[in-house]
């Protein structure tokens, strides 16, 4: 079973957001966690983006990624350049990969204009995480929708 780590700086979006969309898409045969350089708590908005497309992100928990330091992890992605720069070492076997997703929880704005925001980056990390299952899991079962 595969194991993989998804960073960001406070875990409460995009790093939510992407756990989400890869245990949706690798299905039962992957390990996936998400955690924050700091831990800022689970974003209303993330869950609400994701529930719109059929994910219910709501149990997950905010972590910091100290938590995760005994795990052999076979893949690391960070989301954002703020974590990539302040990744601790992993040792071990972990590739890692790195996309630099805008911060949604930055949007400024009319609730509206926040939310589109969201589903924006929502939208752009399910992609990656579309494209990172093919190419990377593509020996585990795999969703195509939502």
């Amino acid at each position: 079973m595969k194991k993989i780590l998804v960073l960001c700086t406070g875990n409460s979006c995009r790093s939510q957001i992407a756990e989400g969309y890869l245990r949706h898409f690798a299905g039962g045969n992957t390990e996936v966690f998400s955690a924050g350089v700091e831990v800022h708590g689970l974003n209303p908005r993330a869950v609400k983006v994701m529930q719109e497309d059929g994910i219910d992100i709501s149990s997950q928990t905010s972590n910091n990624v100290n938590e995760y330091r005994d795990i052999d992890f076979d893949y690391v992605i960070t989301v954002c350049d703020n974590a990539r720069e302040r990744c601790p070492f992993f040792p071990g076997k972990a590739k890692k990969f790195h996309e630099n997703f805008p911060d949604p929880a930055q949007a400024a704005g009319t609730e509206k204009e926040i939310m589109e925001q969201f589903r924006l980056v929502r939208d752009q990390v399910k992609e990656y995480c579309r494209g990172f299952t093919a190419e990377y899991l593509s020996d585990v079962r795999r969703n195509d929708e939502p």
